[in-house]
């Protein structure tokens, strides 16, 4: 099916989990989350998919559990729906989420693991292709994206401080992200508009990705 937009009850549900995260919130409720949240986030992905997936991609729904076994926080449900089309972990996404905040995009690195961070440093200390990468975060910041990640306090073992992009090479990730807060287009078509177009302003940063760091051969633990 189309996408027509998320359920009227989607952001209830996540304001009254915030305020009860529990397992009996959850049963009472989870009718909610199935057909105004999940159905809905996976029709939006099966739309987008065929214009931003490649036959390797991943395509999903996080599962609304958190994984709290080395967590301090014990509370065992996610206070939102993420859904994401990626090529390989940390080499390039497309990431959309509703929940209380609103909706939320954002595409890049969201996580990089040793060999990636080698490509990612190696390429943004290069001048062409880490010039190319500063014009492309640049150009998104004029866009309304924040620029987000794990970054060193101080510069990367190996490089100057006093690098044109040192501060690009400070992160340990990199990804942006835009936010619309709660409203009427939330639960409309419009609100596919709003992914697509903001997905065709991720594609550059996506496409750096998976030219310069691509997938890990870390195994995943």
């Amino acid at each position: 099916m189309a996408f027509t937009g998320f359920g009227e009850h989607a952001i209830d549900f996540y304001d009254g989990l915030e305020a009860d995260n529990s397992k009996s919130y959850w049963e009472d409720n989870k009718h909610r989350y199935a057909t105004d949240v999940r159905a809905p986030m996976e029709e939006l992905l099966a739309e987008l998919s065929p214009e931003f997936a490649t036959e390797t991609s991943r395509v999903t729904v996080f599962r609304p559990y958190r994984d709290v076994r080395f967590a301090r926080d014990k509370t065992p449900y996610k206070t939102h729906c993420g859904g994401v089309i990626e090529f390989g972990r940390g080499a390039g996404a497309y990431y959309v989420e509703v929940g209380p905040a609103g909706l939320r995009v954002g595409g890049g690195c969201f996580h990089l693991e040793s060999d990636q961070l080698a490509r990612f440093r190696t390429a943004v200390a290069e001048e062409v292709h880490g010039g190319a990468l500063a014009e492309i975060i640049a150009r998104l910041e004029r866009g309304g994206w924040s620029v987000l990640g794990e970054r060193l306090k101080t510069r990367p073992r190996g490089y100057d401080a006093d690098h044109p992009r040192i501060d690009l090479l400070r992160h340990r990730s990199l990804y942006v992200m835009k936010v619309w807060e709660p409203d009427d287009a939330l639960h409309e078509r419009e609100t596919f508009d709003r992914v697509r177009k903001s997905f065709l302003a991720l594609r550059p940063i996506n496409e750096w990705a998976a030219d310069h760091v691509g997938v890990s051969a870390v195994p995943r633990r």
